[in-house]
């Protein structure tokens, strides 16, 4: 029977405990599993003989072993919010019980095999706590001179059609023309860039040098650089 942590300590919990160990060896192989530590650590004090026989023995033999395996390293755990008597650290690692995980508050079945479900489970909360932790992308906005070949070049279709380079990470902003003499402007135009996604040197040489805006524009400048 399927039991938490929360409730091995309740009636409910002691008797499914108890059910579970029904003709059944109190330690499996003589040897202490992850499932013996955490249960016997999430049973306040040994059960009751005469309503739980079998999880009483059990916490008995469970309290012997450690006690004669590790003596003097018992140490106080916790799961979730509730205190348990002990458990111990190994002195050998291959021996060594697992600390309490984030989640075994987890229905669980005691001393079972891992299962497929319970594996993906795991896998699935893995893959959530990376996703979390993965920083967000950073960006940057970034001032830009666009100049034309010659004061004859249309200005109104340059803009049109710097502005019409669209890639995914980029966006245009704010422009106006600024006059560089003999009679030739420039366009000075903000854009937003997403610094995973869009890179400002391939943009200019591959995008706005390059055919067909390449009839208006005859070349560009970053003048201002800035992380946002």
């Amino acid at each position: 029977m399927a039991v938490t942590f929360s409730n091995l300590h309740t009636e409910s919990g002691l008797k499914s405990v108890n059910d579970h160990l029904s003709g059944k060896s109190y330690i499996s192989g003589d040897q202490l599993t992850k499932d013996d530590i955490k249960v016997y650590g999430a049973i306040l004090e040994q059960p009751s003989s005469d309503l739980y026989p079998n999880a009483s023995k059990w916490y008995q033999a469970v309290s012997a072993k450690l006690a004669s395996s590790f003596p003097g390293k018992a140490v106080g755990v916790r799961f979730g919010s509730q205190a348990a008597p002990a458990e111990v650290a190994p002195a050998k690692e291959a021996a060594k019980p697992a600390a309490a995980d984030d989640d075994d508050d987890d229905d669980i079945d005691l001393f079972g095999e891992e299962t497929e479900e319970e594996k993906k489970a795991a896998e699935s909360r893995e893959a959530a706590k990376a996703s979390t932790k993965k920083k967000e992308s950073g960006k940057s906005s970034v001032l830009m001179d666009v100049k034309p070949w010659d004061d004859e070049t249309d200005m109104k279709k340059l803009e049109e059609a710097v502005r019409g380079v669209q890639m995914e990470g980029l966006l245009w902003g704010a422009s106006k023309l600024v006059p560089v003499g003999y009679g030739i402007k420039k366009l000075q135009i903000m854009l937003t860039i997403i610094d995973d996604l869009v890179s400002v040197d391939t943009l200019i040489e591959e995008r706005l040098t390059e055919e067909p805006i390449n009839e208006y524009v005859q070349s560009c400048d970053i003048v201002a650089f800035n992380k946002i």
